[in-house]
């Protein structure tokens, strides 16, 4: 790289040292002693605002710049760095008769020696003596810190001789690492000559492959603690995948092995084309300027892009909103475009790096593959298949498909300069390589392999073959969804969905699905799944219901890949109605029966509900960790049964009277109570209560009924493994607004209720069951963390007005979807059941919702028997089956409007519970 002032235009505008120098003189001269180190203080303190503010006007008005903005600040800090050095070495502690050993050379290391930094990055900085420090040295070195220290500045300092520099960078990775990019700024620069002299000699040596070895790990290692990949919607810009410190690498690996002094040099030295060179800037240039506007924005070395600062930074960049497209979407579409980059320039420079560091026949960095029989002209390059000749897909541009379908039938790795060809001659793949059959028949075998596809499909895609062949796929590449629900792009969602079906296929995830791993091995058509998961999310940002417009692509796309007009209709089914059996499970009342009916209705084939089960496990698995649990896959169960035993016996209602006999029965085995005694006991139960609980919570409920028969309320709380969650049974006397002042107790305890069962006993009790995890999505276990839920419960149903004052004393808490925006909507369904008005309210998820809500449903007058909730991401969807007072449903038209607004008003993100409402 150019040195830092080369870079910087009009550099007396960010700092004028000579002007300070004079300042800080006339200080001198003027002022007592006891005061001139505050005044030069202030003045350092002025220069180094001054400065800031310079460098962000100017990366204000140019706000793609930031290469320059990054080397302006490191200018800002050097010249401040020498005026304190100059401060101290001739006003502070003067030295007349210096000895050898008092010298002191300041290096600039890390990226500050590279003479890159962000407005608040650390000051990387070294102080080297020739020899042991003396007294003087120790005074110098103090003073200066305690300088820099007082401007605010964060420093990472050392102070060591030649002998311990050389020693301890022989030693450490992380020193060497920094030594490697020092940078003299101030002082005896002799001392620095001779430092850089025997860190080259001594140090690094013979050294390199070891080096080489060492970063690559510790690449990885980042990598893994960071997501291991470049397409998370929330990118650290600097450790992250595909982030700033990726090309720190290859610069730190390129000067260690050739010493170049600047990072255009690898061109030279034949690590880097110009091309890609190039492509290392821009990328690097885009990155700094993030990373600066979101030091700029908060004041601070913040690293993650947060979705808050996603809006700010794309606002200030002057990205636009488009049809279909946000801002801040187009923003983060052309940072993980950049961060791909990133990744495309990393793997042709290891492969330049390979080539030039293996011994003759082998590989630097090791590979182990068997060699195949059959390549079709393809070669084999220690391991890896490459190309004959430059000219081998532009002779058959199919052959631009085949490479990768040969990579997955032998399990070989493709060569890196093979993989830049492919790049290059990826405009080859036009309309009659798509419709070649050869060509569509390769593809076809990739995305169904039964072995990795999705190493495959995404190798194809960093080459952009893959959107070259499928144009639908290109517009989705890079492109972030901007909620906290989605945790990478739609392109990386869909090839990650595609290795989730095929780990499946192969029996790896019998643990975690053991219903889909038996279900999938029974599906006829399975390239129809494969296909069906490529293109469910294929038309998202196109403005419209991405589910109607991929069954369109569908339509189109299918017949062109070999598909069949039953096969294609089937892919278009699942593509058009791939949402479905989550809403389903997740929104609605499973015990209800006319939701398996109406979901049995839209499905109509055992076939299609097996295909469209295995898309939904691993389109949810996909969206990121964290987002399936035990809790989803239980739910997908129970609707996954119910409706193969309605498609299965016909559209009618069949052995509801037994299975409530059957679960009767089951539970008077092991209550061993006498006949008469449990008859009173199970009728006194209604027979919605036997159909929506199992069994097992139907045991528990019993025996905790039982031994509190004739109390006005008893609390239960256990740990519940099956579901993810903490049970908590409340058995009390049943009236108006018990739900939500249960609700409103278990927000006050730090719980949130993913689920709620409400039922009434003959006699006038409520049997409540709910569902409950913590705000991270993990289950109550510990014994004092049940122990404060039932208290806390117990507290709100024995103290009504003080719920309420708890409730609005409680402190807002700073939350992330604060960046989100979510008009509440409340929707009102009095066909979705026989039996109830079903209620389905979206809103911005927040604590407390739910207490606010069934307060709504209280005030409204309106009895609630179940709730289900769900949450994705910033965005909450609660479904209550509520009725009037008199069991039926809700129809009286102003009835429902008031309903509404009341909820509407409710689920506002400014609302708060009423203290007046405790009555």
């Amino acid at each position: 790289m150019a040195s830092t002032v080369e870079r910087i235009s009009k550099q007396r505008d960010i700092i004028d040292r000579s002007a300070l120098a004079e300042k800080i003189e006339s200080v001198m001269r003027e002022t007592g002693a006891q005061a001139r180190r505050s005044h030069v203080l202030e003045i350092l303190q002025s220069a180094l605002a001054e400065g800031r503010a310079e460098i962000k006007r100017r990366l204000g008005e140019h706000p793609s710049q930031g290469y320059h903005a990054s080397a302006e600040q490191a200018f800002l800090i050097d010249q401040i760095v020498r005026l304190i050095y100059d401060y101290v070495t001739v006003h502070a502690y003067p030295a007349a008769n210096r000895t050898a050993s008092e010298r002191i050379a300041v290096l600039a290391v890390g990226g500050y020696g590279r003479g890159e930094m962000a407005p608040y990055s650390d000051i990387d900085i070294a102080f080297v003596t020739p020899y042991k420090r003396s007294s003087w040295t120790e005074q110098v070195v103090e003073a200066t810190l305690y300088l820099l220290w007082d401007l605010g500045l964060k420093v990472g300092q050392s102070s060591r001789s030649l002998d311990e520099t050389v020693k301890m960078a022989q030693e450490d990775l992380t020193i060497r690492t920094a030594l490697l990019e020092s940078r003299f700024v101030w002082g005896d620069r002799g001392v620095y000559e001779e430092a850089s002299l025997r860190f080259w000699k001594e140090v690094v040596g013979n050294t390199a492959p070891d080096f080489v070895r060492l970063k690559m790990a510790e690449r990885d290692d980042r990598h893994k603690r960071m997501g291991d990949s470049r397409y998370v919607v929330e990118p650290n810009i600097k450790d992250g995948k595909g982030g700033l410190r990726d090309l720190h690498t290859l610069y730190w690996i390129g000067k260690y092995v050739h010493k170049v002094p600047t990072a255009s040099e690898l061109v030279h030295v034949g690590l880097l084309s110009a091309d890609e060179y190039n492509r290392f800037r821009k990328a690097e240039n885009f990155l700094w300027a993030v990373r600066c506007h979101m030091h700029n924005i908060t004041g601070r070395a913040e690293e993650r892009l947060t979705f808050d600062l996603q809006r700010d930074v794309a606002e200030i960049m002057q990205f636009a909103d488009r049809p279909g497209r946000s801002a801040v979407e187009r923003f983060m579409h052309y940072y993980f475009l950049n961060a791909k980059t990133v990744g495309d320039v990393t793997g042709l420079f290891l492969a330049h790096l390979d080539e030039a560091m293996a011994q003759k026949g082998r590989r630097f960095i090791p590979s182990f593959v068997r060699k195949p029989r059959k390549l079709n002209g393809f070669q084999l390059d220690r391991g890896r298949l490459a190309l004959p000749d430059d000219g081998f897909f532009m002779r058959d541009p199919v052959r631009l498909l085949e490479i990768f379908h040969l990579s997955d039938l032998h399990e070989l790795e493709i060569h890196p300069l093979a993989m830049r060809a492919a790049q290059r001659d990826a405009r080859l793949v036009d309309k009659v390589v798509r419709r070649d059959p050869r060509a569509n028949a390769l593809f076809l075998d990739v995305l169904t392999s039964p072995r990795d596809p999705e190493t495959v499909l995404r190798w194809m895609n960093e080459s952009t073959i893959f959107g070259r062949f499928i144009p639908e796929f290109r517009r989705v590449v890079a492109q972030m969804q901007f909620d906290m629900y989605h945790h990478y792009t739609v392109d990386e969602h869909s090839i990650r969905a595609i290795g989730l079906l095929a780990d499946i296929s192969r029996g790896k995830l019998k643990q975690d699905h053991p219903l889909s791993t038996a279900i999938v091995q029974q599906i006829v058509g399975k390239r129809v799944l494969f296909i069906a998961t490529l293109l469910h999310d294929i038309a998202k940002g196109r403005g419209g219901d991405h589910s109607v417009l991929g069954a369109e692509v569908a339509d189109t796309l299918c017949p062109r890949l070999g598909l069949s007009p039953a096969e294609t209709e089937t892919v278009a089914w699942l593509v058009r109605f791939h949402l479905l059996m989550s809403a389903t499970a997740f929104k609605r009342d499973l015990a209800d029966f006319k939701t398996i009916l109406d979901f049995a209705q839209a499905v109509q084939s055992p076939e299609r509900l097996k295909l469209l089960l295995v898309l939904t496990v691993v389109d949810i698995r996909a969206v990121g960790p964290g987002v399936w649990n035990s809790w989803k896959r239980q739910l997908l169960s129970d609707l996954y049964e119910a409706t193969e035993e309605v498609l299965r016996l016909g559209h009618k209602q069949r052995g509801r009277g037994e299975r409530i006999a059957s679960k009767k029965a089951q539970l008077e085995a092991l209550l061993k109570l006498p006949s008469k005694k449990f008859a009173a006991f199970a009728k006194n139960l209604p027979d919605a209560y036997w159909i929506a609980e199992p069994d097992d919570i139907i045991a528990r409920n019993a025996w905790h009924i039982l031994k509190n028969a004739g109390t006005e309320l008893a609390i239960d709380a256990c740990f519940y493994p099956d579901r993810g969650a903490t049970l908590v049974t409340v058995f009390a006397a049943d009236h108006p607004g018990l739900f939500y002042r249960i609700a409103g107790a278990i927000h006050l305890a730090g719980g949130n209720i993913i689920d709620a069962r409400i039922h009434t006993s003959s006699d006038g009790m409520a049997v409540d069951n709910f569902l409950i995890q913590d705000p991270l999505g993990r289950p109550f276990q510990e014994q004092g963390q049940l122990n404060r839920l039932k208290r806390s419960i117990e507290e709100a149903l024995t103290n009504r007005a003080k719920l309420m004052i708890q409730l609005e004393a409680k402190p807002k808490a700073l939350r992330r979807t604060d960046a989100f925006k979510i008009a509440p909507s409340v929707l009102i369904d009095n066909q979705a059941s026989n039996r109830f008005t079903v209620i389905e309210v979206n809103a911005l998820d927040r604590p407390a919702l739910l207490n606010n809500l069934a307060l709504a449903l209280f005030e409204s007058k309106v009895t609630l028997h179940s709730a289900h909730i769900a949450t994705y991401g910033e965005r909450a969807v609660d479904t209550f089956y509520v009725t009037d007072l008199f069991g039926g449903k809700i129809e009286n038209k102003n009835k429902l409007k008031a309903l509404e607004t009341r909820l509407l008003e409710a689920a506002t993100v400014n609302a708060r519970p009423k203290a007046k409402a405790a009555a």
